[in-house]
């Protein structure tokens, strides 16, 4: 979770709770009593909700962040009874949504309104007697199979954290990585198929309830089109950036197999799925040794270096960023974000150290957690979660179902832009860097190839798990071609094929944890896409010349005021009404991504001149 906007913490849940669908049944009569099925009916309705959700969320706020900067079983109790209430409250109002959304002559905000209450349950149980209690059941015992699952390296067992880290073990042996690869997918994803099924069943009858034709339309509706046009617009940006990948692919494939050899990764066809240095074959950096040309290695400055040579201290890291964003004409972070964010480890409790961004309470207390290290790393993560807060306090003054980004990919790609513009010339800028030390040209390339062996290896992962869900949610994938299907899509668009042959009656779908855990994932395609498509919207009205990839527009002031304009609208507009106020298009665009990496892509086809493409 890179931001915590708890704000509509109670509609992004994963799981329906059985105690509505068995004990409210006279609530619901009386919320059509006290606001009748007509379109005043139906706003006063909504104006009700979204009070009693605003109030909510400050609560959950509050004890979610203390349990997780506190860890006890105290707090973990405490959290458990609000999430349970966000549930309870979730369910009850997206089935009361349903039926108003039925009402003629709707207002077009409150109509939206009720589909945004609609489609905010992740996996929808149906109100039938013992149906929510059963998909319960499933969903936590596929997460707590997911969580429970291991590996083997060498016939010794191994846990699911240390397997990943393995997996990117470029010392590893063929023979070792085929065996962490099968062993995790047999043994995790198998257990889980057959209640899988069912609870892919319960949800579909869940989603037709609350208006919807099936599971996977239902997410698709978040989107302010129809469920098949969003489908194909993903695949319009897919095709985009396809030629960008399919270069890289050939390259990576080239490599592996001078290492390899015929044996274990051939010249020509697909790549074996093991040898990327990921479980998923989802991001290629952890073998980029392998692959970055001669003398890449060495850019003439190294950041960790810098902060050091600097004296910054945790904090210091943390008010850099927030310069960033004074440049650009953003107001100063409230004196409270300083006083109540985490910013280090405590060393009496437990927290989580995973970074995050928070806004407790959709106004001002806006925060981070993190657990920050004086390295590269959080440096460019600092970056990243102060997206995500400038984004909460820009919109805060929206009504409460609209405090969030135009759409799932836009909080994510906010961030990402901005740690993208963590450039050599930022660097000299902010006097970090002597502009006698910026790399020259000649070290683009292994810049730009690091970045793409994860951001553009990504894209086809990123847009191939929801295919694959919706069609198991529409039945055109029926449960005896769950594994089938998935390789095939893996094959289709990664060129990726398991490093051995895979029964058809396996799960392997399940040993990928958004798939047991439930959690959408075209946002993170979207994300990669949109962040540099932001990226060259504010590089060119800062007038930015030269190479996309080096722009810094740090200090400009223009490109702050049209992205608060973007950033404040929140998910008050449909998305193309917020990409327009920043970037002058109603369309998402994979072209931006295709210019930054333009010059990798011209060396990579120089490189790849006489070699085999495709798989």
């Amino acid at each position: 979770m890179k931001f915590a906007s708890v704000a509509l913490a109670a509609l992004a849940v994963s799981l329906a709770a059985p105690a509505y669908a068995d004990h409210h049944g006279g609530e619901k009569s009386e919320a059509s009593e006290a606001f009748p099925m007509t379109p005043q009916g139906a706003a006063d309705w909504v104006a009700m909700v979204e009070k009693d959700l605003f109030d909510y969320s400050v609560e959950a706020g509050r004890v979610y962040w203390i349990n997780s900067t506190y860890i006890t079983e105290d707090t973990d109790a405490l959290a458990a009874k609000i999430g349970a209430q966000g549930t309870e409250k979730s369910v009850k109002y997206a089935l009361e949504a349903a039926k108003y959304a039925t009402v003629d002559g709707l207002d077009a905000e409150v109509g939206r309104k009720l589909d945004m209450l609609r489609n905010g349950i992740v996996l929808p149980a149906p109100t039938t007697d013992g149906a929510a209690t059963e998909l319960n059941e499933i969903a936590t015992k596929l997460n707590s199979l997911y969580g429970k699952g291991r590996g083997t390296l060498n016939g010794e067992e191994i846990n699911g954290s240390d397997i990943e880290a393995e997996m990117g073990n470029i010392d590893r042996s063929p023979e070792e990585l085929a065996e962490m690869w099968a062993s995790w997918h047999t043994n995790v994803g198998a257990p889980m198929k057959d209640d899988y099924a069912r609870m892919v069943e319960i949800a579909n009858e869940g989603a037709k309830e609350l208006g919807f034709t099936n599971v996977g339309a239902m997410w698709r509706s978040g989107y302010d089109m129809p469920a098949d046009d969003f489908a194909a617009e993903t695949e319009r940006l897919w095709q985009e950036v396809k030629p960008l990948y399919d270069s890289l692919h050939t390259y990576v494939r080239w490599n592996l197999n001078e290492k390899y050899g015929d044996a274990v990764q051939p010249a020509t066809g697909p790549i074996r799925a093991d040898l990327l240095g990921n479980m998923w074959a989802q991001e290629w950096g952890n073998i980029y040794p392998l692959v970055a040309p001669e003398g890449a290695g060495d850019i003439g400055y190294d950041l960790t270096d810098l902060i050091a040579q600097k004296g910054l201290s945790e904090i210091d890291m943390v008010r850099v960023g927030e310069q960033f964003f004074s440049s650009l004409g953003f107001e100063p972070l409230p004196e409270t974000f300083y006083q109540r964010s985490q910013f280090v480890k405590p060393a009496d409790r437990e927290v989580v150290c995973h970074a995050s961004a928070w806004d407790i309470d959709n106004k001002d207390d806006i925060r981070i957690k993190m657990c920050i290290k004086q390295n590269a790393d959080d440096f460019i993560t600092i970056h990243h979660e102060l997206g995500h807060n400038y984004y909460q306090r820009a919109y805060n003054e929206q009504d409460y179902l609209h405090l969030n980004g135009a759409n799932d990919g836009f909080h994510e790609a906010i961030g990402d832009m901005i740690a993208l513009s963590i450039t050599p010339e930022y660097l000299v800028q902010i006097d970090m860097l002597d502009r006698a030390d910026v790399p020259g040209p000649d070290k683009d390339i292994g810049l730009l190839l690091r970045q793409a062996m994860d951001k553009v290896a990504f894209l086809p992962f990123g847009l191939l798990v929801d295919k694959w869900r919706w069609g198991v949610f529409d039945g055109s994938i029926t449960p005896d071609q769950y594994n089938t299907a998935w390789h095939d899509l893996k094959r289709e668009y990664q060129g990726i094929t398991p490093p051995v042959d895979r029964p058809a009656d396996a799960f392997d779908p399940g040993a990928k944890y958004h798939i047991p855990g439930n959690t959408p994932y075209t946002r993170y395609f979207l994300a990669r896409i949109l962040q540099f498509q932001f990226y060259k919207a504010a590089c060119d009205q800062a007038g930015w010349e030269g190479p996309l990839h080096r722009c810094s527009f740090y200090g400009n002031e223009e490109v702050g005021e049209n992205l608060n304009a973007m950033l404040e609208m929140g998910a008050s507009k449909p998305w193309p009404d917020a990409l327009e106020a920043f970037t002058g298009t109603r369309e998402m665009s994979g072209k931006a991504m295709v210019e930054y990496f333009a010059p990798l892509k011209a060396w990579l086809d120089e490189q790849n001149a006489g070699k085999p493409t495709g798989w």
